[in-house]
């Protein structure tokens, strides 16, 4: 098959977040089972600095409202692959990032701190849509399927279908229309809904502007657009792809998706085992793998201890967390039930950066438990990677978690994961109960509802099967630690899906 992956955000080149991931390990291992893939991404300046890319001869003009907008293509490799990355240029549009000056892909910081979306943002990912389709015919590169990601490429299964197929020229019209859609959303609280009157700006027929297509609220909804023209839709986990359907987690989309329920798949991530594998992890003071745990997690343990100013005492239970402090993650229940918490006896470190409401009440902790509360309001891989490999459990009670990804790293480095089982954490997690106990498949501990007493619970069963009960305790480890979440496993599930599509519509 002939892939062609169009993301905002590719790791290696830039990341926000876990689109960033998808986009840059999904590629690869599509390669690596012998599909041609290609990845689009916009050329900001942050890559443009870099040099790691060439020139190519593709150039297009895009009707943008009243005027043709130039732009071009360069392009690049997915490190450690050959899976090439074709970079939209427009510098005026792309190249605006700066973090010196609170200049990022989509937001800036405004005079007052708080960031802000570029008003000009349904302009830029317009164009971004409109010069993937374009360059079609000029790279002699026709996909089977293109598989768009998010907001910012909602407008190509429309673009697709309502201007390329109807092509004044009819060889490439016939092209356009053997081409399918795969429209995957990450997190639907990203809409990209914008002002109606940027139907004229994208040359869409006002009589897509209704209910059932683009229309969202009286807005224009990117997001909206590629679920409703996409062959096919997917989301990041199954139990997500259920949760959308619902009034809590659709944000407003939830009857679209009802409605279109048939064409949605639910894949989970998946995560790179060359980088987070404890066995060959350079990050980390001791190796281990399933078949001997010990004394190489313990190794990481004490030095984890001794580096953040913990007692260093392998009996203490560490919980870790390592998360954006917001209350997606959960955060609030945290800080509500850390007292309870610290009453267990555990050493709790903490990485990440957010909301300062969040950082201040866990200084406060800190400072009401000195010697017991590690905290890292800047984020460091390398202490992630520490925190991963030297805690004994790992705190994620998520609101919502579309798929997650730190749950699948503290499996692997047999740190039990302590989850709310939402989104990726209920699919991937398996709660340590009589009965998976009995048949040796749990792999974690999970609770249900969303409140701080159910996450002290969970919390004091795990911090009781790990004193009380060592050998259960060993054998969920190792049960975690033979889990493939690798983004081979991944890879297949989108090879059969793609398959799907291009059958569907033979």
């Amino acid at each position: 098959m002939r892939i062609a992956l169009v993301s905002s955000e590719v790791v290696g080149f830039a990341k926000t977040g876990g689109l960033a991931d998808v986009a840059g390990a999904l590629p690869p291992a599509l390669e690596n089972l012998g599909e041609e893939v290609i990845v689009f991404l916009p050329m900001y300046h942050c890559i443009r600095k870099t040099g790691n890319f060439e020139s190519t001869k593709v150039r297009f003009q895009i009707p943008l409202g009243p005027k043709l907008v130039p732009g071009s293509l360069a392009k690049s490799k997915i490190p450690g692959s050959n899976v090439t990355v074709y970079l939209v240029e427009n510098p005026d549009l792309f190249e605006r990032d700066n973090p010196a000056f609170g200049r990022g892909f989509y937001q800036f910081a405004g005079s007052e701190g708080t960031k802000k979306d570029y008003p000009d943002n349904s302009a830029r990912f317009y164009f971004f849509n409109q010069a993937v389709l374009a360059s079609f015919p000029q790279l002699g590169f026709w996909p089977d399927v293109v598989h768009w990601n998010d907001w910012q490429s909602g407008l190509g299964p429309v673009l697709l279908r309502e201007k390329y197929d109807k092509s004044e020229d009819r060889s490439l019209a016939e092209k356009y229309q053997k081409v399918r859609s795969l429209m995957t959303i990450h997190n639907i609280a990203y809409q990209g809904n914008f002002w109606k009157e940027d139907m004229n700006m994208a040359h869409l027929n006002w009589s897509l502007f209704n209910l059932n297509q683009l229309e969202f609220h009286d807005t224009l909804s990117f997001l909206k657009a590629g679920i409703v023209f996409a062959d096919r839709i997917s989301t990041v986990s199954p139990t997500y792809a259920r949760e959308i359907q619902t009034p809590y987690y659709g944000y407003g989309l939830q009857g679209v998706l009802t409605v279109l329920a048939s064409k949605l798949t639910g894949i989970v991530n998946g995560i790179d085992y060359k980088v987070w594998d404890p066995a060959n992890d350079p990050l980390i003071a001791g190796k281990f793998d399933a078949g001997n745990i010990q004394p190489g997690k313990a190794l990481c343990k004490k030095k984890l201890q001794h580096e953040l100013g913990l007692e260093v005492n392998p009996t203490i239970p560490i919980v870790g967390l390592v998360a954006r402090l917001v209350q997606q993650k959960g955060i609030d229940l945290v800080i509500e039930s850390a007292w309870r918490m610290m009453d267990l006896g555990i050493q709790f470190v903490v990485l990440g950066e957010g909301d300062s409401y969040y950082q201040n009440a866990l200084v406060q902790l800190q400072a009401t438990y000195p010697g017991r509360v590690a905290l890292n309001f800047a984020f460091s891989e390398s202490m992630a990677h520490k925190i991963e490999a030297g805690s004994d459990c790992f705190l994620m009670p998520s609101l919502y978690e579309p798929s997650g990804l730190n749950q699948l790293y503290s499996m692997r480095y047999g740190t039990l994961p302590i989850v709310r089982a939402t989104g990726g954490l209920a699919d991937t997690v398996t709660d340590a109960n009589a009965g998976s106990l009995a048949n040796n498949s749990a792999t974690g501990f999970s609770f249900n509802a969303y409140s701080s007493a159910a996450l002290y619970d969970c919390l004091y069963r795990a911090i009781d099967c790990y004193r009380n009960h060592p050998l259960d305790w060993a054998q969920i480890q190792r049960n975690a630690m033979t889990q493939d979440w690798s983004w081979n496993r991944s890879a297949k599930n989108y090879q059969q899906l793609y398959n799907t599509i291009i059958s569907s519509q033979a």
